[in-house]
């Protein structure tokens, strides 16, 4: 994180360990006003990856999962890098910021996506770096966000994954629950003013609390423990406009072609309310209550305590055994509800 904005965190009240922020000052009340009301968070504890150059564009239209002809000053995508079996070794968002593409995702994979798109540019100009401190970023979400927006920047981006730019800030509207959200890149000075604007209607939380968010809207993350365990369609990218199926080739693609057009999605992303104290691992096991040790039903993709005293979690489960009553860690282990998810999944999965 940079220092002079680590400064402002801390004059508004974060509390860090060692260079990450964990908190402002009450994690528990924290989870509360995530879900419920309006809050500010800092998305410095994201990776981004920058790549520019002239054959940029035509680069990453030969890597990613998604179609990056689409992505402009106005519009961003989700997306996915996956290794030629078809397994996403990263979930990302992809903006563009003036002549440069913008991958904003886990930390954790970005030196992985770095050195393996670096295997293919070959003679292509194009530069790929690390640039997560190249901008600042932060969050906005709840119940008045839009007109939290609409009268600190006189306008927000009305439909998901559209961008807008105001004031030297960049601003795109991000899936949500139940309360618009918003995530914000600019330079310190802009989103310094910014944050201080909206910091008057909205409480500021730590990274566990946009987690939170990210799991109830059914957004994926992909850490090292499940890189390269799951197709784009068994975390929903299909569902979230992650995937286009309408572009050319790029590593995996016959793979999520052949799920796509021969309905052989037999797994995919449910989100699960998850009993006990422990908190679940990504990549840890899922159990029907009728399995046998050893033969797990599903994986972890990502979980967080909730308010509500249980783990909020998203794992990609077997579409059979999501019907029957499932467990997490073992078949006797913690119960694990299914909970809808605030967007439909197409037929064809």
């Amino acid at each position: 994180m940079r220092d002079d904005w680590k400064r402002h965190l801390i004059d508004v009240g974060a509390e860090f360990e060692g260079d990450l922020l964990r908190d402002f000052g009450n994690a528990e009340r924290e989870r509360r006003v995530a879900v419920n009301g309006d809050v500010i968070c800092d998305l410095s504890h994201r990776g981004l990856l920058e790549v520019r150059g002239k054959d940029a564009q035509s680069f990453l239209q030969g890597q990613f999962g998604n179609d990056i002809r689409e992505v402009s000053e106005t519009r961003s995508q989700l997306s996915s890098f996956s290794s030629p079996k078809g397994r996403a070794y990263a979930v990302f968002r992809v903006m563009l910021d003036r002549d440069a593409y913008l991958l904003e995702m886990n930390p954790e994979p970005v030196e992985t996506v770095r050195k393996r798109l670096a295997m293919f540019v070959m003679r292509a100009e194009v530069v790929i770096e690390n640039a997560e401190d190249s901008r600042i970023r932060f969050g906005l979400s709840g119940p008045t966000a839009e007109q939290q927006l609409a009268d600190t920047l006189g306008a927000f981006p009305k439909e998901v994954n559209d961008v807008l730019s105001r004031k030297g800030v960049s601003v795109v509207r991000v899936q949500h629950m139940v309360h618009p959200r918003f995530e914000f890149a600019g330079e310190i000075d802009a989103c310094r003013s910014l944050w201080n604007d909206l910091n008057v209607h909205s409480a500021p939380v730590g990274p566990e609390g946009w987690r939170l968010l990210d799991i109830l809207a059914g957004v994926p993350t992909i850490y090292p423990e499940t890189s390269e365990t799951f197709v784009p369609q068994m975390v929903n990218l299909h569902a979230l406009n992650g995937i286009s199926f309408k572009k050319g080739c790029y590593p995996g693609q016959e793979v999520v072609a052949r799920m796509h057009y021969l309905g052989k999605l037999k797994r995919r992303m449910f989100r699960l309310a998850i009993e006990g104290q422990e908190r679940p691992l990504p990549g840890s096991p899922v159990y029907r209550a009728s399995g046998e040790p050893g033969q797990p039903d599903g994986e972890i993709v990502d979980a967080v305590m909730h308010p509500d005293g249980l783990y909020a979690a998203l794992a990609v489960v077997q579409i059979a055994a999501s019907e029957e009553p499932l467990r997490w860690s073992s078949p006797d282990g913690s119960a694990a509800h299914v909970i809808p998810l605030p967007y439909t999944i197409p037929g064809s999965a």
